[in-house]
C-alpha cells in the first residue's frame, strides 16, 4: 500500500532532512540578509537633512542682510554742479553701507532740498554730504572769469552748473576791431562751465561767470565787451 503522507516538515520527498528557512545547512540559525530598501533609503534621507539645513541658513542670511540695509538718499536723474536739488531730484536706495562711507539718510532729506550741487552726478549715484553745497572753485589750474552778455548771445535757459562753449563773434561797433593782442578773433572758442548768471541790469546786459582752464580765462579776459556768444552742450561736455 502507497502512503499519501506528505513529507514531513524539515524532510524532502526521499525523507533526507533539508534546511528550513531559519536555518543555515549547518543547521545553525540563520543570518537574516540585510535589506535593500533600507540601504536605498538612507542616502535619501541624508541629502533631505541637508537640503532642510541649507534653507534654513539661507533663511537666517537673508534675514541678517536685510536688516543691517538702510533708507539712503540717491539721485533719481542726473544733475549738473551748481544745480538746486528739489524733491523730484531725489530717491531712497536701501544699501548696506560699508563703515567709513559717508552716506545721506533719506529721513534727511529736508536738510538737501534747495542747497546746490557741489559736483556732477548721474542718476542712481549715492548722495554724500561732500556732493552737496557750494562747490569749491575754482579748482587747482582752473579760474573763473565773468562775461558780459546781452539778449540774444546766450539762450535764456543758462544755469549753473551748464557747460557752454564760448565763441568770439563778430564787433558790433562800427570800427571797432574783432582781434584781440592774443588774435583771438571771430570763430575762437572756449570749453567753460557756467559757475552763476547775475540778472540783466539797466542796460539789459547779464554778468555770467564762467569756469574755465587758467590759461583759456586770460584769454577770454581780453576779448571786448559784446564780442561774444554762449552756446549751450550736452551735460557732461564742459570740461
Amino acid at each position: 500500500m502507497t502512503s499519501t503522507d506528505t513529507p514531513a516538515r524539515g524532510h524532502n520527498a526521499t525523507g533526507e532532512p533539508r534546511p528550513v528557512s531559519w536555518l543555515d545547512r549547518s543547521g545553525s540559525p540563520a543570518t537574516s540578509a540585510p535589506r535593500r530598501g533600507r540601504r536605498r533609503r538612507l542616502p535619501h534621507l541624508v541629502t533631505g537633512v541637508l537640503l532642510v539645513v541649507l534653507c534654513v541658513g539661507g533663511a537666517v542670511w537673508w534675514t541678517t542682510s536685510t536688516q543691517d540695509r538702510t533708507p539712503m538718499l540717491a539721485l533719481a536723474k542726473p544733475v549738473a554742479l551748481g544745480h538746486v536739488l528739489t524733491p523730484a531730484d531725489l530717491r531712497s536706495i536701501d544699501v548696506s553701507a560699508a563703515p567709513g562711507v559717508a552716506l545721506i539718510p533719506a529721513d534727511q532729506a529736508a536738510s538737501v532740498v534747495g542747497r546746490p550741487m557741489a559736483t556732477s552726478l548721474g542718476p542712481g549715484a549715492l548722495l554724500t554730504p561732500d556732493a552737496v553745497g557750494g562747490a569749491a572753485i575754482p579748482a587747482a589750474g582752473r579760474a573763473v572769469v565773468a562775461v558780459g552778455v546781452k539778449p540774444g548771445q546766450f539762450p535764456p535757459e543758462l544755469a549753473a552748473g551748464t557747460p557752454v562753449t564760448v565763441v568770439v563773434t563778430a564787433a558790433t561797433a562800427a570800427g571797432t576791431s574783432t582781434t584781440t593782442a592774443q588774435g583771438q578773433g571771430p570763430g575762437t572758442s572756449w570749453r567753460a562751465t557756467v559757475v552763476g548768471v547775475s540778472p540783466a541790469g539797466t542796460d539789459q546786459t547779464s554778468v555770467v561767470s564762467l569756469d574755465l582752464d587758467t590759461g583759456s580765462a586770460s584769454q577770454l579776459a581780453q576779448v571786448p565787451a559784446g564780442q561774444l556768444a554762449l552756446v549751450m552742450q550736452p551735460a557732461g561736455g564742459g570740461r
